[in-house]
């Protein structure tokens, strides 16, 4: 099956961007994943193709206008795939959630601008708000493609490796391990002698610890959450 993902845009040039190349890229051309655009643009009516206005109650910047924005969304075909909205207040992208995406058919990202959307589209469109971090971007087109790595690189087939999703951060509820390889010793740094002992038993409790640590130290929310 192939995983469809179809983006709505005021720039559809920004895509496929950095996905047309290494494993996402061969992916794509084998057909694991495919990739649409759809021109915001073109659903505004006036011959300026208008597409933002100032907000309701004033303030600074633009809004992303809910009747154009709701056709474009509307020419998209009926199907089961969620809806994601790029948003600074969404909810945070989670590895859980890229998984549950990974097993899907597909998703339609709507790529905002300006200041934000109307409400009114989110709430009649059933908007998922999604957000890749706690600051803002120019747009939601780099956001968009965050998204998709995050998820094509999951789609079975897409890493050589069928485990190396699995041992990851975040996968487990920590932040990964240290990694080293040869040479054995680099700037007068060796590598940990239990990596190099064959105690597979040692090793995996070697980076249990090790992944405790670096999470106590620098994501103690992961510990807290469980």
């Amino acid at each position: 099956m192939t995983f469809r993902a179809t983006l709505l845009t005021l720039y559809p040039e920004m895509f496929p961007g950095h996905l047309a190349f290494s494993l996402s890229g061969k992916a794509m051309e084998r057909g694991d994943w495919s990739l649409d655009t759809i021109q915001i643009r073109d659903f505004a009516e006036d011959k300026h193709r208008t597409v933002d206005d100032t907000p309701a109650g004033g303030g600074a910047g633009m809004v992303l206008k809910p009747d154009i924005l709701a056709r474009a969304i509307d020419s998209v075909a009926a199907d089961t795939r969620p809806r994601l909205l790029m948003s600074p207040r969404g909810k945070p992208l989670s590895q859980s959630r890229v998984r549950e995406l990974a097993d899907g058919e597909g998703v339609v990202i709507v790529c905002g601008r300006f200041e934000g959307v109307d409400q009114r589209v989110i709430d009649g469109r059933n908007l998922e708000e999604v957000s890749i971090g706690d600051y803002i971007l120019s747009g939601g087109e780099p956001a968009a493609l965050t998204v998709l790595d995050s998820i094509i690189r999951l789609l079975p087939g897409v890493m050589g490796n069928a485990h190396s999703g699995t041992n990851e951060s975040f996968e487990h509820g920590l932040l990964e391990h240290p990694h080293y390889t040869r040479p054995q010793v680099f700037e007068g740094q060796e590598i940990p002698t239990v990596l190099t002992s064959g105690n597979h038993a040692a090793i995996e409790k070697w980076r249990l610890e090790q992944a405790l640590k670096l999470t106590q130290i620098r994501r103690p929310d992961l510990l807290a959450d469980d």
